[in-house]
């Protein structure tokens, strides 16, 4: 991990942990996707973002108070060096 997002990370852990907080996965249409490959017999070809994605566009959002994708973040994320391996 990149000393940049280890530096996020570290910063913003207390923020991610929160007991309350709830991540949906139907955000950016996640589970209409889902449901689409299903219906097409095409499964293995669905990308599902890691949950890490999901904490950290919060994180971020909450940041910079604007949205951002969960395709943006992720890649944001993988040219920092994140691999979700």
């Amino acid at each position: 991990m990149s000393s940049i997002l280890s530096i996020f990370v570290l910063k913003y852990r207390k923020f991610l942990t929160m007991g309350k907080k709830s991540v949906k996965l139907y955000t950016d249409n996640v589970l209409d996707e889902f449901y689409k490959h299903i219906l097409n017999g095409n499964i293995e070809d669905l990308h599902i973002p890691h949950s890490d994605v999901f904490y950290v566009r919060e994180a971020v959002q909450a940041h910079y108070g604007k949205p951002f994708t969960l395709e943006h973040v992720e890649w944001a994320m993988r040219m920092e060096g994140w691999t979700d391996g």
